[in-house]
């Protein structure tokens, strides 16, 4: 993976079947930190709360770091029915990819988070992983994706051992469970069939021609 690869996605958007995977930007800090005020998220998550600035330090790590990639998710149809200035209000969570190894580049943890209660239980997690690990294999040059979950999110742990990751280990001082995946070819080319919808669009570009059409 050449350095800088990673930032790759500043000016993205990915469009699935009902979803948006777009660049995380300042805009979006806000709801962001109001969802990680949630003790269930920050358990989820294993994260400890922030304060605003703090968050807004964080996406800009997230945004520039070399071994980050991340999106947020948006519900696509909430988007095609809102003003560009209420993108905010279309947030569903978040997707991302980050390095762990800096001797294998092509080793990636994959996190995701839907922080909507009432989008969870939908299929969204499975359409936006999927799309999360095709982006990852076909742009980042990812060769293996890492989870490490909660013992205690059983939905989590059940759809990615559906997405065919194999437990590798259990942490119980961690309390957390670390499932693989390995990027063959088969892999790649059921990746490829799974989002054979999924468009690439110029981020920019888009918000300015929808900005148009609602002006």
């Amino acid at each position: 993976m050449q350095p800088g690869i990673m930032k790759i996605n500043e000016n993205t958007l990915l469009e699935g079947h009902r979803v948006l995977l777009v660049p995380y930007n300042a805009d979006h800090v806000p709801r962001y930190h109001e969802w990680m005020k949630s003790p269930e998220l920050q358990q989820l998550t294993a994260s400890e709360p922030l304060t605003l600035e703090q968050e807004y330090d964080m996406q800009r790590s997230w945004r520039e770091d070399n071994d980050k990639c991340t999106f947020i998710i948006l519900d696509k149809q909430r988007w095609m029915d809102t003003g560009v200035e209420e993108e905010e209000l279309c947030m569903v969570g978040d997707v991302n990819i980050f390095l762990t190894d800096p001797t294998d580049t092509t080793l990636a943890e994959l996190e995701i988070m839907i922080a909507e209660p009432s989008y969870r239980g939908k299929g969204i997690g499975k359409e936006v992983t999927r799309m999360m690990m095709c982006y990852g294999v076909t742009k980042l040059g990812v060769k293996k994706f890492q989870v490490k979950i909660g013992l205690d999110n059983e939905v989590s742990i059940a759809m990615f051992k559906k997405l065919n990751f194999q437990e590798v280990s259990v942490c119980k001082v961690f309390k957390e469970v670390t499932l693989e995946m390995t990027v063959d070819e088969s892999v790649r080319m059921r990746l490829l069939d799974d989002v054979a919808d999924m468009k690439e669009r110029d981020y920019r570009q888009t918000c300015s021609n929808r900005q148009e059409l609602v002006s």
